[in-house]
């Protein structure tokens, strides 16, 4: 035997292999052409959603310029990307235009003109003025208003469904036995908050905070350590004095009936005042030698002379002093 006796095949073989490979070939043309016409048309289709979803802040109509009675010019601005000098045109005090420069500086973005309303210091007179004027560019959207995101979001939610209606189901079958496929450990893990929910921060506790997505126990307890140091909190942003907080939660917060513990300044010691998260060794002096040399205080106008406590420094410890 020879080898091209081996490797020979007979006339009616050969045609049943090549029809074969025809077979072959046409199903993976058929189905390569089938998958880039429904990926086409799913691109499409999710541009098109995304595209009215951003409409709403990205593509907003521009207000005509106007200068109002205090000499503020009033001009459509994106929060991500104007200039420290456009803000303070708009009528911002300086130490809200470096809030706002370094939370940009540490990444945060402004989604909407209702993230705008967390810059700390800002009034509601000041929002109601700004807020017409406040367009978020496409870039900035929130990346859940994508409609392959939605669609995802909504098939779990859909999946959850089922599963809860095999649930109740099965307990009407089965009153006896628990479903030990739908048990949930809410108090090791517990249910997150969905979009639009909040926890009030001034009276949460570690339970309500662990149901904040990217809250777990250690952040809970971090809130609440920084919030007894504090005295309480008055503003959603001071989340972000905690080193590391992170920012995506911050959307989950809210403040109703904000109490505080007060200092008093003109009896506390220099010890008591300098562990308030707001002072330090040197502006607690400043405030006892300010006392031995010129009396008590009575406003906290008085120390705005001190190179210790600057217009930003003062507001915030606004709040947390009393005389």
């Amino acid at each position: 035997m020879n080898l091209k006796s081996i490797f020979y095949l007979h006339r009616s073989d050969r045609k049943v292999i090549f029809l074969l490979l025809l077979f072959v070939a046409g199903c993976v043309g058929i189905i390569l052409l089938v998958g880039n016409q429904t990926k086409t048309t799913s691109d499409v289709k999710n541009d098109s959603l995304s595209h009215q979803k951003s409409v709403a802040f990205a593509h907003k109509a521009p207000l005509p310029e106007v200068v109002t009675a205090e000499g503020n010019h009033l001009f459509t601005f994106d929060p991500n990307t104007a200039t420290a000098e456009q803000l303070q045109q708009l009528g911002l005090a300086p130490y809200q235009v470096r809030n706002i420069m370094k939370y940009r500086t540490k990444g945060g973005v402004y989604r909407s003109p209702m993230d705008f309303a967390r810059v700390y210091g800002l009034t509601r007179k000041q929002y109601r003025t700004l807020e017409p004027y406040i367009t978020i560019g496409d870039d900035y959207q929130p990346a859940s208003t994508l409609a392959s995101v939605q669609a995802y979001i909504a098939q779990k939610e859909a999946n959850k469904q089922a599963a809860h209606a095999a649930y109740e189901a099965y307990k009407a079958q089965n009153t006896y036995q628990p479903y030990k496929g739908y048990e949930r450990d809410t108090l090791r893990y517990p249910v997150k908050l969905r979009a639009g929910e909040h926890v009030n921060l001034v009276t949460a506790d570690t339970t309500q905070l662990k149901k904040i997505p990217g809250i777990g126990s250690g952040w809970a307890r971090a809130i609440l350590n920084y919030g007894k140091r504090l005295g309480g909190y008055v503003a959603v942003g001071q989340l972000q004095e905690i080193e590391g907080f992170p920012e995506e939660a911050l959307p989950y917060f809210s403040i109703a009936n904000p109490k505080t513990e007060k200092i008093n300044l003109n009896t506390a010691s220099l010890s008591q005042l300098r562990r308030h998260p707001y002072m330090n060794f040197y502006r607690a002096k400043a405030v006892c030698d300010y006392r031995r040399l010129k009396g008590k205080l009575t406003t906290l106008s008085q120390l705005h002379l001190l190179k210790e406590f600057t217009p930003d420094v003062i507001e915030r410890l606004r709040p947390y002093v009393e005389f």
